[in-house]
Parts: structure tokens; sequence; C-alpha cells
């Protein structure tokens, strides 16, 4: 299964949320953010490739759904609800990522 992790600049929350899954034999794992300035920019292209998207916030779901509204029909979009307070590997942000997805996900 292709996964797609997105906040908003990519640097933080989706990145580490990659870095933690990425290693995983049951799918493939890529991040994204939303923002201008992302590490790696939000395209259709990955989200064409997403068979799943969690999304950190909920304003990240309706920039998904405005940029992407053809490609986004028939895709799973979560909201994980994880605010920006945390740093890349942060342990409690780790543990709120496995928390998160393990309900969807075998990890």
């Amino acid at each position: 299964m292709n996964v797609l992790f997105v906040c908003s600049r990519n640097k933080w929350r989706s990145r580490t949320a990659e870095d933690l899954f990425k290693d995983s034999n049951f799918h493939n794992v890529r991040s994204a953010g939303t923002a201008p300035v992302a590490r790696i920019k939000v395209s259709e292209k990955l989200v064409s490739w997403a068979e799943v998207i969690f999304v950190m916030e909920k304003r990240h779901r309706e920039q998904l759904k405005s940029r992407f509204p053809l490609v986004l029909n028939e895709k799973e979009i979560i909201v994980l609800n994880i605010p920006d307070e945390y740093g890349y590997m942060d342990d409690e942000l780790v543990e709120l990522l496995k928390a998160s997805v393990s309900t969807y996900l075998e990890i």
C-alpha cells in the first residue's frame, strides 16, 4: 500500500512519519508539505500515487481537496490532529504517530 504523510513544511511532522514507517514490509511511504516553502511539495503525482493519505491537521485536508479535487475523489484522507509543536523525531511526536497510525496500518 502506498501511504503519503502531509503537513505544512515537510520538515518535522510528516518527515518524522515517513522516516518512522519507511522500512515497513507492508507499505511504501512518502511525505510532502502544503506550503510553498515545503522541503518536498505535495503534487498531483504524489496524491495520485497514494492509496491512503494522512494529514496532520484539518486544514491540510482542506488544502488538498481544494488543490486536487479530481485526484482525491476516491482517496482516503485521515486527519491525525497533531499540532505543529514538535521537532523532527521528537519522542512525543513519535509516540503520537505510532498510536494514531497503528489504527489504520500494520506497523
